[in-house]
């Protein structure tokens, strides 16, 4: 049921003086884009007749058929808290429409959405908690982010060691102020790093969390003289930011279906198949998981992020899928190798029918791997048939671009487009002359 209807929206807005109104969608690449329209034009906007050129926006449409529609989706409506008190702003997230009235096959949004069809057919819903880790750093006299910081804290620090508790908590009651159940927020292992953690959503509104809360981090840190960066892995030599993604399926009747209090580690079968179709489809999705040449800086031995696609009980955080000991209603699992660039739509997308993939086919899991496996060596864990997830975004695009399930996934026209982009940017960096190889090799040879 609808938490808001148009009248809502409308009255909402009159009695809390908004002025503005962001209508908001995001890229194939996860990117936010947004248009502003005054509330005077909010009517037109709740009737689905506002329309912008999609021919603008990268892996879209072409300029022939670029014209689109934005239709909002009147839960997403809230009030930005950062904004001024007179004339305030709000947003709505939107879905992308065609001149048919049909949504766009391009729009990320509604690749989640045909993947959360799929799983009511079979009787589930998805639920998500995302890990959200991200660098504050400094920036220069002109604005400009830089990679400094002059914080030296680690896991768990406090103030005064950690220079930016202020900063965290001013995102954390702006988020909350605007609907948010924020479960925790605490400074992460490297210095300028840090982490906020999500309360349990269904996966739609927890990739639009995941959106709203990359805007806020920005926009607040900015206010502070800060720069809050998703990049992967912004600094050698430190850990970098990933996104641990916490899962679970709840059945008809609302329960946990990933729950058997009979089990020894308490998992169904059903969660048994799911962990087992996301391992199976690894390789071809983490493009989708870790989307930037740069993803694969972290995804490197030394550096906590898991490189094996292997699975494991309880607290060991080496592997790619781990069992968090959380029992009951709380159960679930924990996908360790996503990092914060990712388009969560996509991404997302991609685990559930994975997961489900999992399931219609009883795929038979792997054998658990415990141990530190930062330490074993990559000799034993190939003889027990532990493979690695890819070491590059050239390895990703490989495993991805013959994969006929991701294909499915995400639509002919977001597959091509997203492929296209991939193979591009990692051109792109092979053909670039690094500061590392001018200081090795222009004295030697």
């Amino acid at each position: 049921m609808s938490k808001y209807s148009k009248e809502d929206i409308i009255r909402l807005a009159e009695e809390e003086d908004v002025e503005f109104i962001r209508l908001q969608f995001t890229d194939i690449f996860g990117m936010l884009k947004n248009v502003a329209i005054t509330s005077s034009q909010l009517q037109k906007a709740l009737d689905n007749r506002c329309m912008f050129d999609g021919s603008a926006i990268e892996g879209f449409v072409r300029i022939d058929e670029s014209d689109m529609y934005l239709y909002p989706d009147l839960d997403t409506f809230e009030i930005f808290p950062w904004r001024p008190q007179q004339g305030k702003v709000a947003r709505l997230i939107c879905d992308v429409y065609g001149v048919d009235q049909k949504p766009f096959i391009g729009d990320p949004r509604y690749v989640l959405k045909r993947a959360m069809e799929r799983a009511k057919e079979m009787g589930y819903v998805f639920n998500v908690g995302p890990e959200c880790e991200f660098f504050l750093f400094h920036t220069d006299e002109e604005g400009r982010p830089t990679t400094q910081t002059h914080e030296t804290a680690g896991y768990f620090d406090v103030a005064p060691i950690d220079l930016a508790e202020n900063v965290r908590r001013d995102i954390v009651l702006n988020l909350e102020d605007m609907g948010f159940e924020v479960e925790a927020s605490h400074h992460e292992i490297a210095p300028a790093q840090h982490e906020i953690d999500f309360q349990y959503e269904n996966v739609l509104r927890s990739a639009d969390n995941i959106m709203t809360f990359k805007m806020a981090a920005k926009t607040i840190a900015k206010r502070h003289g800060l720069h809050a960066t998703f990049m992967p892995k912004p600094k050698e030599g430190v850990n970098g930011s990933g996104m641990h993604i916490n899962m679970s399926l709840e059945d008809a009747t609302g329960r946990n279906a990933f729950v058997d209090e009979s089990d020894s580690l308490g998992l169904s079968s059903t969660a048994y198949y799911f962990m087992a179709g996301i391992l199976h489809h690894m390789k071809a999705m983490t493009i989708l998981t870790n989307p930037l040449v740069n993803s694969y800086k972290r995804l490197i031995p030394g550096y906590d992020a898991p490189i094996y696609i292997a699975w494991s009980a309880t607290s060991n955080r080496s592997s790619l899928i781990r069992i968090p000991s959380s029992k009951g209603a709380g159960t679930r699992i924990e996908l360790r190798c996503p990092d914060s660039a990712m388009n969560p739509y996509l991404a997302l997308a991609a685990c559930l029918r994975a997961g489900l993939d999992g399931i219609e086919k009883q795929m038979k899991l792997p054998e658990c791997v415990q141990g530190n496996m930062f330490i074993m060596a990559p000799e034993c864990l190939e003889k027990r048939g532990v493979e690695r997830i890819p070491e590059t975004l050239g390895d990703a695009i490989e495993a991805f671009e013959h994969d006929g399930f991701m294909r499915d996934v995400l639509g002919e026209h977001i597959f091509i487009k997203y492929l296209e982009a991939k193979k591009k940017e990692w051109r792109e960096f092979r053909a670039q002359v690094t500061d590392w190889e001018v200081s090795e090799y222009l004295y030697k040879y």
